[in-house]
Formats: structure tokens, sequence, C-alpha cells
């Protein structure tokens, strides 16, 4: 969990998202996040988090549907929510935080 705070503390914004390989959803959010992240380049981090090899903090941060996706800068969550999104609405999204 520790690592995990060193994660999220940012000055840049860090967009999460929680999946699994076996989930359609999750497997349609793979190129819009490489989109978003060419968008963005440095001035965003983006970091994909297996649901399956990360339960506990899955368990922690109470995703119970997937993808779920956050926004978090300098350690505070500013943003989230459940299901496919596009890469223009969260490159907009991630904007706001830089």
């Amino acid at each position: 969990m520790s690592k995990f705070g060193e994660l999220i503390d940012l000055q840049i914004p860090v967009l999460l998202e929680f999946y699994t390989d076996w989930n359609e959803a999750s497997e349609a959010m793979h190129p819009v996040l490489k989109d978003v992240a060419a968008a963005l380049g440095d001035r965003a981090k983006i970091i994909k988090i297996d649901v399956d090899k990360n339960s506990e903090l899955a368990e922690a941060l109470r995703v119970k549907g997937l993808p779920t996706l956050m926004i978090y800068k300098e350690g505070e969550m500013k943003w989230r929510q459940s299901g496919e999104q596009d890469a223009n609405t969260l490159i907009g999204l991630m904007q706001e935080y830089i």
C-alpha cells in the first residue's frame, strides 16, 4: 500500500485504470489509454492496475465494476468512474489537473 501512495503523490495528474485481462470492457480501454498517454505525454501519468494481482488494493478502494478509472493528483482523488470512457473525455478531464 505504501507503494501506492508513492504512485499517486505526484505533482502531475495520475490516471489509474483498474482492469482484468478477462473483462471485455477493460480490454476495450487499452487503445483508449494509449491515445490518452500519447496526447498528454509527460504532463500526466497513466497506470494500469490488474485487479487479480492487486486484490487488496482494489478492495481497499472499493473497486466493484471494471474498468474503474481514477484520477489522482498530489495524493488526492480528483475523479472516479466505472465503465468505458472515450479518449477525448479522459484527455479533457486530465487537462483540468495539469
